[in-house]
């Protein structure tokens, strides 16, 4: 069962990621792009270039999960504007809860497109 405890820290990969990644090849982005340790239990979190998909790499204690969310309409709300030479950027839970959830992080507005019906 996934579970997260609550001091979880969330990471976001910056730079725009393919997609076709797997476990190995996303745990070599931690490691040499965001320079942290998998095994920390942090969730990492990746988007495509088109901001339609996420892929969250996170390490249990056991083993890796891989998670992956397609949104049928719209896009994520990806941080563009940061420092030059910033790879990565830490959310606390509530932030990463409101991102996947289709807020705008910006304004904390609802982007025009989410409907929770």
């Amino acid at each position: 069962m996934l579970s997260f405890t609550g001091n979880l820290k969330v990471f976001l990969a910056l730079e725009l990621c393919d997609l076709r990644k797997g476990f190995n090849g996303l745990q070599s982005v931690v490691s040499e792009t965001l320079h942290e340790d998998l095994r920390s239990g942090a969730l990492f979190v990746f988007c495509n270039k088109r901001r339609t998909r996420l892929k969250v790499l996170y390490w249990d204690g056991t083993g890796l999960w891989l998670l992956m969310k397609r949104l049928e309409k719209g896009t994520f709300s990806w941080p563009r504007d940061v420092e030059k030479g910033v790879t990565k950027l830490q959310l606390v839970p509530e932030a990463y809860a409101m991102l996947t959830d289709g807020v705008d992080l910006r304004g904390a507005k609802m982007r025009p497109w989410y409907d929770r019906a």
